[in-house]
């Protein structure tokens, strides 16, 4: 039987490439808490939790016996690498998670699908090319910068321990996963 052992997974890309969707799904097949760094990092209205409360919650979140991560945080990646065991990276075509990040955007704004803690996103925020607010901002300035990070990240010494997963498009990743048997098989 193909069996996945990992216990303490993050799931890494670039805005828009699907980490939290595919590390959600990833913690429900195998029962697995589900930890989403945006949820801890954001505060109502938007605000960001200072970090020695964001750093505590996240060292509290990994705690937990088994954990899949979504997300990319510099300022914790200490606490989320060193105790990952596997690290499955987005590493998708630009085309794709603009794509994602443009159809998201307007679905979020249109419907006003609350994200984390009541914060929901404004449409016409993205269209602000120049603003921080921006996250076709935020694409463009760390989409490239990411492809060149990451590998350079896991070669470091102290994340030597991780295992590496990379998905080039998203049809790898669902493939990846539906081959994946799900806990009720490991158990068996």
């Amino acid at each position: 039987m193909n069996t996945f052992p990992y216990k303490h997974i993050v799931v890494i890309g670039t805005t828009s490439s699907g980490k939290s969707t595919l590390a959600k799904a990833l913690a429900d097949k195998f029962g697995h808490d589900f930890i989403e760094l945006d949820a801890l990092h954001w505060e109502a209205n938007w605000k960001e939790a200072e970090l020695s409360v964001f750093r505590e919650r996240v060292e509290h979140a990994t705690q937990a016996e088994a954990w899949v991560v979504a997300g990319n945080y510099n300022v914790v990646r200490d606490i989320v690498w060193s105790r990952a065991e596997v690290v499955l990276w987005l590493d998708y075509p630009f085309h794709i998670v603009f794509w994602r990040l443009l159809t998201r955007t307007i679905r979020r704004g249109w419907t006003q699908e609350e994200l984390w803690n009541g914060n929901r996103e404004k449409f016409w925020w993205h269209l602000k090319l120049w603003s921080d607010e921006s996250l076709f901002k935020w694409l463009f300035k760390t989409y490239w910068r990411r492809k060149r990070e990451i590998p350079k990240l896991l070669s470091q010494p102290e994340y030597k321990h991780l295992k590496l997963i990379q998905f080039k498009g998203p049809r790898e990743a669902e493939m990846w996963l539906a081959a994946k048997p799900s806990k009720q098989k490991y158990q068996n």
